[in-house]
């Protein structure tokens, strides 16, 4: 593709005393692209995305947001990076004692001097986007499932991000509500342009989501390409995860 990436990583490493979590890892995500990133639990696809977020703090290699350095950052200059950025938590991560529009708002109530009738605006502007329109003044404890991940969703576009991250977006959601998170993730992305990291342990939203869909086992990437590259991949522990295999050449070791 011409010009930067969005998002370039180059030999990521990260370890948790003796455990290597990610050894070497390299990915790209252009411009208005959907990468999904799959693999087993314990293998580091969170610790991945929280390395490119800064939650994390890599032991090695580079990440670059739009072609710059986020290696060696202060808190100001990260958190100016991070304004590029939404965020669509496994559990949605909602504010238990917040109404819908001050979770929705959130980063407005603590970072704008915008007014409660403002921000009231702008959160219902992005729940009607959400199909949401009409719960603002609603308790997270009266939502749904569905409901407080579309409200998570709302809250991780409300600050127009260039990038979004989907933790699991369908993790918790039976097959219906989950592909009606599929196509919302979808049409957002047309809608604001935005590119997106998903992890998923979901082929399904995984096949329907993603332009590209890479897997992590044991610290890297062992597979990158199109969905049908993915499924036709004639790497045997590719196949064996993307079927849902007991017997195949990946164990257990990994833990949970």
């Amino acid at each position: 593709m011409d010009g930067l990436p969005k998002i370039r990583v180059r030999d990521l490493s990260k370890s948790f005393g003796d455990k290597v979590v990610l050894d070497g890892v390299n990915l790209d995500l252009w411009p208005g692209e959907s990468v999904v990133v799959i693999g087993g639990s314990g293998v580091g696809k969170s610790v991945l995305i929280k390395c490119i977020i800064g939650i994390l703090t890599p032991d090695g290699g580079t990440i670059e947001i739009d072609g710059k350095s986020i290696t060696g950052l202060n808190p100001g200059e990260m958190d100016n990076v991070r304004r590029k950025f939404g965020m669509l938590f496994q559990y949605a991560a909602l504010f238990d004692s917040l109404a819908v529009w001050e979770n929705v708002g959130f980063s407005y109530i603590q970072h704008s001097r915008l007014s409660e009738r403002e921000i009231r605006h702008l959160s219902e502007e992005k729940l009607r986007m959400v199909g949401l329109p009409g719960i603002l003044d609603l308790m997270p404890s009266e939502l749904s499932g569905g409901m407080r991940k579309r409200v998570g969703l709302a809250r991780a576009i409300a600050v127009e991000p260039e990038i979004i991250f989907y933790d699991e977006p369908t993790t918790g959601l039976d097959p219906i509500r989950a592909d009606a998170i599929n196509d919302l993730i979808i049409s957002l992305r047309e809608e604001l342009h935005v590119a997106s990291i998903t992890i998923t342990h979901d082929m399904v939203s995984a096949y329907k989501i993603a332009d590209r869909i890479a897997m992590l086992y044991r610290g890297k990437i062992i597979a990158d390409g199109t969905p049908d590259e993915i499924r036709s991949s004639d790497n045997p522990y590719v196949q064996q995860f993307i079927h849902g295999q007991a017997q195949g050449p990946i164990t257990d070791e990994l833990g949970e």
